[in-house]
């Protein structure tokens, strides 16, 4: 299939230039890069120094026309524009917030102005959600963080295990997920050997993503408290979720073996979800370079709370690969193609 990436020169575009190039059915045909247009691939992406003299094109209809497929990694708001005179037969799967939100005041809550519209939401491992990505022609990627948290909750609240209107989420990224734009908070001297929390008091824009997800998975509404944290590492999500069990669904006796049973169970036969032996944790190392998931569970009896531990790759699992799976199943091509659950490591 011929493809192309709108905006192919940030980290996110980079890291699925890099999978593209190994994919054994996709063929790159167009890398556009707004105001980077006419540079060297590899003068801004250096790892990519195997493409040699080619360089980023303007971003044209045209061009986006002639592909079969298309990544759209852009800022919030930036890829609708582009989308909305496309032709409706080329398949496209949207990294960016555009089509993720089912709620038109969320959207204008969270992220400001006219709400897109809805698409097919691209996290495979959600039950019901894979069909309806293989029946879909156009899919909405997840944001990192939603990526990591829904897929921990997930399983306890398919089975009533925990309350879902409070759950608690503390999770740190590496610096890669707030994009390659310059900033001052993001330079080394003043990241490296520190840590902060970052849109703090429940404004970070993946709230609205990851309680519509989660409260489709429980059958009710699901509330998160979630603070994020920069971390001093280009790249890695390490989430921790907790929340209250439900004695009223629970038996009184269950306990980390339980619910480590319960999460082993619902993701056994996903091809990218670890739910890790019980005397192991995640590491952000483990995952670096992949589309893996590690997960954690234990009950802290002392609270009745489920806490769980989940670490994934922002450009991997929480980007470009899972822009991949999901291009893979709209497509008809076997889900893991072009991926790999195994992490670089440290």
């Amino acid at each position: 299939m011929k493809i192309g990436v709108v905006g192919a020169s940030g980290y996110s575009g980079g890291e699925l230039i890099s999978l593209l190039l190994k994919h054994p059915n996709f063929k790159i045909a167009y890398l556009a890069a707004g105001a980077q247009a006419g540079s060297l691939i590899a003068q801004v992406h250096p790892q990519l120094s195997s493409l040699g003299a080619a360089r980023f094109e303007a971003t044209e209809l045209h061009r986006m026309n002639q592909c079969e497929l298309l990544f759209f990694a852009l800022p919030p708001g930036e890829s609708a524009k582009l989308i909305a005179s496309l032709n409706p037969q080329v398949k496209v799967v949207d990294l960016g917030a555009d089509f993720r939100l089912s709620s038109s005041t969320a959207w204008e809550r969270y992220y400001g102005g006219v709400h897109a519209g809805t698409w097919t939401y691209g996290l495979p491992e959600i039950p019901g959600q894979r069909g309806a990505i293989i029946n879909s022609n156009r899919v909405a990627n997840p944001g990192c963080y939603a990526t990591a948290i829904a897929l921990a909750a997930a399983p306890a609240l398919s089975q009533g295990v925990i309350v879902g209107e409070d759950i608690v989420v503390v999770a740190a990224s590496g610096t890669t997920g707030a994009g390659r734009r310059a900033s001052t908070n993001l330079l080394a001297s003043e990241i490296m050997g520190s840590l902060t929390s970052y849109k703090f008091g429940g404004v970070h824009q993946h709230t609205p993503e990851i309680e519509e997800t989660l409260s489709k998975v429980a059958g009710s509404g699901v509330t998160i408290s979630f603070t994020p944290i920069l971390a001093p590492m280009p790249r890695g999500i390490l989430a921790t979720v907790t929340a209250k069990l439900n004695k009223s669904f629970t038996n009184p006796q269950f306990a980390t073996r339980q619910a480590h049973e319960l999460y082993r169970d619902f993701y056994a036969q996903e091809l990218f979800v670890t739910v890790l032996e019980e005397t192991l944790l995640p590491k952000t190392s483990a995952v670096v370079g992949s589309n893996g998931v590690q997960i954690q569970v234990a009950v802290d009896s002392h609270t009745d709370r489920l806490i769980i531990s989940v670490a994934i790759d922002n450009l991997g699992k929480g980007a470009a690969s899972q822009a991949i799976q999901n291009a893979n199943l709209i497509s008809g091509f076997p889900e893991a193609s072009g991926l790999s659950a195994i992490g670089l490591g440290s």
